[in-house]
């Protein structure tokens, strides 16, 4: 599996974590020289700040999410259990601006 930029998945963050969706973020490298995938958190709980992304209610989820940036984990593709679906040109454009705004780029 390779997974795309902008792909959300349900992803496994282990027995201290639970299973909850995120966005696939790390660059699309056929050639990469391990099977990580560098992914940001959506969640329910908007605080309305920059470092954050508004998706709306997705039809594969039951509320409104967001994008938390502020929550980049970087996790084995064994890790992506199920894609539920992409982020439109429009929302990516938006993750790539809270991006650069919470790594100072």
């Amino acid at each position: 599996m390779s997974p795309i930029p902008g792909e959300l998945y349900l992803i496994d963050l282990g027995l201290v974590g639970k299973v909850r969706p995120a966005v696939v973020i790390s660059r699309d490298d056929p050639d990469a020289p391990r099977a990580l995938a560098i992914c940001a958190p959506l969640t329910t709980e908007s605080r309305g700040s920059d470092y954050e992304v508004a998706l709306g209610k997705l039809k594969f989820l039951d509320r409104e999410s967001w994008v938390n940036v502020q929550g980049l984990t970087s996790l084995g593709h064994e890790k992506l259990i199920r894609r539920l679906g992409r982020l439109t040109a429009p929302q990516m454009e938006q993750l790539k601006t809270a991006l650069r705004f919470a790594l100072d780029l």
